[in-house]
């Protein structure tokens, strides 16, 4: 019996065991109607209903990612609409995109703070490195958020919102959750292992706090690979040392301290994270001894490292018993270390050791609005500013550099905002908005917001949600810096910052029976983004190469979408499919091709819950249809022309478990990721002369794997 047979003969058992037990626990979910309606906070003045918002936001909840067993912010964002999750197998690293951008042009926030990451704050956030087990719900806007959330909020922006209230005097939850990476799995050199230990405590009626200690030991994926002592005596140069996806073990500890009393509230967050992630060069030196016939075979590897700091003091409340304010400073910071070294395989041990820091960062960030400045039924209005400090070096590869060309550069922006809510009737809703940012390295910009909702006979609701934001130039585009022999390409400090806009209208309505158990809501969205002055690296100079990033591209995305959700007594089902085009006008080329190019997604989610059993079934599927992008290619005669290729469909297919025993103090989770068996699919990029294209692969998943996670609930 191999180790994957094993761990999966271990779930089935678990799987009888957990069908079958503890029968007569009674449902802890007995309201699935509120799935329909949870409080929202993201783009609002107050907390509120999310059929009441202006602003149109999904919204994962905590039953959602207790489902999925999610332990990252990747773990959860897989199957949503719109979104995909791009892994970098080669760093150990997973950024979002969405509608076709990378994750420089979503923000991503927690508690409405955006994080600190490689290129600034909120945005290129390696999204494995964001666990969830203090989180209460994360709120999805798509569209461009400038006016609520500043630069770089181009596509949307996502809101993680965490915990910070417990119903019981001490609330002790630890846990432990064991997965396969594919099918290898081993209690120590293989699979991923996870413990935590979250320990909560009302100090008073007022006063509660927490702490957190995570540590998440991902031991790579091998594949076809090796590992970190393999050597072939007879050919150095196999390429077979190493992972095809890197280990690496991440740590995080949070602590919370939270006050609320009447109409005021506030608290402070900390966080510690620590990840270190291993990556082994795949060839190595055999260094022969011809006198005593031997090997003494060695490797170049590299150890990168990840600290991050984070600080975040809020305070909510009224200012003469009418006015609200909502008030935020976070002070965070982010070392990245890479330390090079050569390893012996025999002796297990390590000289030639090189460590430097890279991508450095260090940030202050405060925001703060006051609302309810008319207090008036008819019109709501709000102002705010918001304070961006961000210091930090270069680029990813500002170990190649020297001299002045490592120093840390900093880029502050200002910004103050406004906006208003205007009920002008019963039924109709409009919020204009604007932002003034100014910045320390580039010029002002404005950003301009304009949303409504109408709401017709029989509950139906149409949103219209218009909006811009500026995507300031990051480190790497503006002080980049790698010249050499063989290199030549550099920043531009003359950039000016991208101008992203998006029209998105929402048409949904609830359907509720008479006397039936059954409810119903379809929503039907469409949408138009583009981003002018799009940073590309074109060619300066032919002799010698030069590379140089400007602004010279424009992207552009339309589609549709159509959501529905069902909930029938214990079952709950969601059903959605978007078909978006995506045209790249790429005038970093001598030639170009604007054409629109179609894709489809389609994801479903399936749940059943058994309250005799106490026992809940999960399904998600999501499809990415195929995508086309023109690849640029030389004919017979020389000339450069664009074809269109293709990159594969892939599929995601995950399933759960969930069950609680001993009157919920217990709750087990198991299930597959990934059961489809993604590990790569093929893509095209540019070939050589004629027609012929170089065909690569893009990895996506270590194929499928299995988890079970065992939480304890100590309450009293």
């Amino acid at each position: 019996m191999n180790k994957k047979t094993a761990f999966i003969t271990g779930i089935l058992l678990s799987l009888q065991t957990l069908t079958f037990a503890q029968a007569n626990i009674q449902d802890t979910i007995n309201n699935w109607q509120e799935e329909l309606k949870p409080v929202v906070l993201t783009g609002q003045y107050n907390p509120q209903s999310v059929d009441k918002s202006i602003v149109e936001v999904d919204v994962l909840t905590q039953v959602d990612i207790k489902r999925m067993a999610g332990n990252t912010l990747g773990d959860v964002l897989n199957q949503t609409l719109n979104l995909s999750i791009i892994p970098n197998a080669g760093e150990g690293r997973s950024g979002i995109e969405q509608f076709g951008f990378n994750s420089e042009y979503i923000k991503i926030l927690v508690d409405g703070v955006p994080i600190v990451g490689d290129e600034g704050f909120g945005n290129a956030i390696d999204i494995t490195q964001i666990n969830l087990d203090d989180i209460q719900q994360i709120e999805i806007v798509e569209g461009a958020m400038g006016v609520q959330y500043g630069s770089n909020a181009v596509t949307g922006v996502v809101n993680i919102i965490t915990n910070k209230k417990s119903f019981y005097k001490w609330h002790i939850t630890p846990y432990i959750q064991e997965e396969t990476i594919g099918n290898e799995y081993g209690w120590f050199d293989e699979g991923r292992h996870i413990q935590s230990i979250k320990v909560g405590h009302n100090i008073s009626d007022n006063w509660y706090a927490d702490i957190i200690y995570t540590r998440n030991d991902f031991k790579g994926f091998l594949n076809n690979n090796q590992g970190k002592e393999y050597y072939n005596p007879d050919n150095g140069n196999d390429g077979l040392r190493g992972y095809e996806w890197l280990p690496k073990v991440q740590n995080t500890t949070k602590a919370l301290v939270n006050y609320d009393k009447n109409d005021f509230s506030a608290f402070y967050k900390f966080e510690y994270f620590d990840e270190q992630t291993e990556k082994y060069a795949k060839n190595v030196h055999l260094n022969p001894n011809p006198a005593t016939q031997t090997l003494n075979p060695t490797a170049n590897d590299v150890l990168f490292r990840t600290k991050r700091l984070y600080h975040h003091a809020n305070a909510t409340g009224k200012l003469f018993k009418k006015l609200n304010y909502n008030i935020s400073a976070s002070y965070q910071e982010q070392i990245r270390n890479q330390e090079s070294f050569t390893y012996y395989l025999h002796s297990k041990t390590k000289s030639n050791i090189d460590r430097f820091d890279y991508n450095t960062r260090k940030g202050f960030f405060s925001r703060g609005t006051l609302s309810n400045l008319l207090d008036s039924d008819i019109i709501q209005m709000a102002i705010g500013y918001e304070i961006n400090a961000d210091k930090g070096s270069a680029s990813g590869l500002s170990e190649q550099n020297s001299g002045t060309d490592t120093q840390d550069k900093e880029i502050n922006t200002y910004s103050g905002f406004a906006s208003a809510e205007i009920n002008a009737s019963n039924r109709l809703t409009f919020s204009p908005g604007v932002r003034y940012i100014h910045s320390s390295v580039f010029d002002d910009q404005i950003a301009l917001s304009l949303s409504s909702k109408y709401v017709f006979n029989n509950d139906y609701q149409l949103r219209a949600i218009i909006g811009t934001s500026p995507k300031i130039p990051n480190f790497e585009e503006l002080y980049f810096y790698m010249v050499d022999s063989n290199h030549d390409v550099r920043g531009n400090e003359n950039l000016s910052p991208e101008k992203g806009k998006s029209i998105f209208l929402h048409f949904k309505k609830p359907f509720f029976f008479k006397n039936s158990d059954f409810t119903y809501e379809t929503k039907l969205s469409g949408w138009y983004l583009d981003v002018d002055d799009k940073i590309d690296l074109i060619i300066v100079n032919d002799s010698p190469l030069a590379y140089q990033f400007n602004n010279i591209d424009l992207y552009r995305t339309w589609g549709v979408a159509l959501r529905n959700k069902i909930l029938y007594k214990h079952f709950t089902a969601n059903l959605g499919v978007s078909y978006s085009g995506e045209s790249k006008v790429l005038n970093s080329s001598d030639i170009k091709n604007d054409k629109y190019l179609y894709s489809i997604q389609v994801n479903t989610q399936l749940s059943y819950r058994i309250p005799r059993w106490n026992t809940t079934f999960s399904t998600y599927f999501k499809y990415n249809g195929a995508q086309y992008q023109f690849v640029q290619q030389l004919d017979e005669n020389g000339e450069q022309y664009f074809a269109k290729q293709k990159q594969d469909g892939f599929a995601w297919l995950d399933a759960s478990i969930r069950k609680d025993f001993l009157n919920n103090k217990l709750e087990v989770s198991l299930g597959a990721r990934n059961i489809l068996n993604v590990k790569d699919i093929k893509t095209a990029s540019s070939g050589g002369a004629g027609h012929n294209t170089a065909s690569n692969s893009l990895l996506l998943g270590y194929g499928s794997s299995y988890f079970l996670k065992l939480l304890y609930n100590i309450n009293f």
